[in-house]
């Protein structure tokens, strides 16, 4: 989850959203594997999707680690592993950040700067994949949000009150 100290320390005036408000597309970017799969087929599942990251998960559904296209390429260009043989298990990288549906959206965005990350995976609380939150999501949604105060702030002022 995030780490405490990560977080933007500055004090918020107006109600931040959380993570849970863009779920549906962070699912919609969630890839999985069992991790007895062959790189191949990892390099399958990330050809046909617009997202560069492929989570290892155990039979029992949990987050075990990734595999990113540049971990794919590293592997291709060095000739360390045979695509039809290897198992995603044999590349996976468990250092993974994760965040849940409660963390604020801001404070999430703030960690991956900083960290350098384009993605971050989204878990519930037995460490099963909800979801992927990609960076350029996250920022869309800030906007949005930022957009619909603006014009309710416009409308107050304006007099027409709080719609």
């Amino acid at each position: 989850m995030i780490d405490p100290e990560l977080k933007p320390e500055a004090t918020r005036s107006v109600a931040q959203p959380a993570v849970s408000a863009i779920q549906a597309v962070a699912r919609s970017r969630l890839l999985t594997v069992a991790v007895d799969a062959h790189l191949v087929n990892v390099a399958a599942l990330l050809s046909s999707a617009q997202i560069s990251v492929v989570v290892v998960c155990s039979e029992t559904g949990e987050v075990l680690g990734i595999i990113t296209e540049t971990m794919l390429v590293k592997q291709l260009g060095m000739g360390r592993a045979d695509f039809f043989s290897t198992r995603a298990d044999a590349v996976m990288t468990r250092d993974i950040r994760s965040c849940g549906l409660q963390d604020l959206l801001p404070d999430v965005l703030t960690m991956m700067h900083k960290q350098g990350l384009i993605h971050v995976l989204l878990v519930d609380a037995d460490n099963r994949p909800l979801g992927v939150v990609n960076m350029r999501d996250g920022l869309r949604a800030l906007l949005q949000a930022g957009n619909h105060e603006e014009e309710l702030l416009r409308s107050y002022v304006m007099g027409i009150g709080y719609q």
